[in-house]
């Protein structure tokens, strides 16, 4: 996804409520010289992604984000990750441009992905059993 819906995207994200194009042109052109037709087709092109969707008001739409902003982001991440042709390496070199906050920030979305940690050992390995004991008894 290009910069230009990233730019469109942060501001359907920031407003949280039903915006026209006009409306973004507006905002976009405080920044740059950019054309009414221009944000119109970044807009379509995200409806058709399925980032936004629209409700026709009068002759013209409103569209609303139909995700959240870190649904957007992560779907990017996976974009880019699965371009790649050879993704452990673009993780490596991905993990390796991460400050140690967003490393933190990592390990602990890693650890939410896996659930809970617990601290018991699975039964046959519990202190005091001994996991071959039941082939001993049957003769083995």
């Amino acid at each position: 996804m290009g910069e230009l819906e990233d730019a469109v995207m942060t501001r359907v994200w920031k407003w949280n409520r039903p915006v026209t194009v006009r409306e973004v042109l507006e905002d976009l052109q405080q920044e740059r010289s950019i054309a009414y037709t221009t944000v119109m087709t970044v807009l379509d092109n995200l409806h058709q992604k399925g980032w936004v969707r629209r409700e026709a008001e009068g002759r013209a739409y409103r569209y609303e984000a139909v995700s959240t902003r870190a649904a957007y982001a992560a779907a990017l991440m996976n974009e880019a990750w699965t371009q790649s042709d050879n993704p452990a390496a673009a993780l490596v070199a991905f993990f390796g441009m991460m400050s140690d906050e967003q490393r933190h920030a990592l390990r602990d979305a890693v650890r939410m992905v896996q659930g809970p940690e617990t601290s018991e050992r699975p039964e046959a390995e519990s202190p005091g059993e001994n996991p071959g004991s039941a082939t001993e008894t049957d003769g083995r």
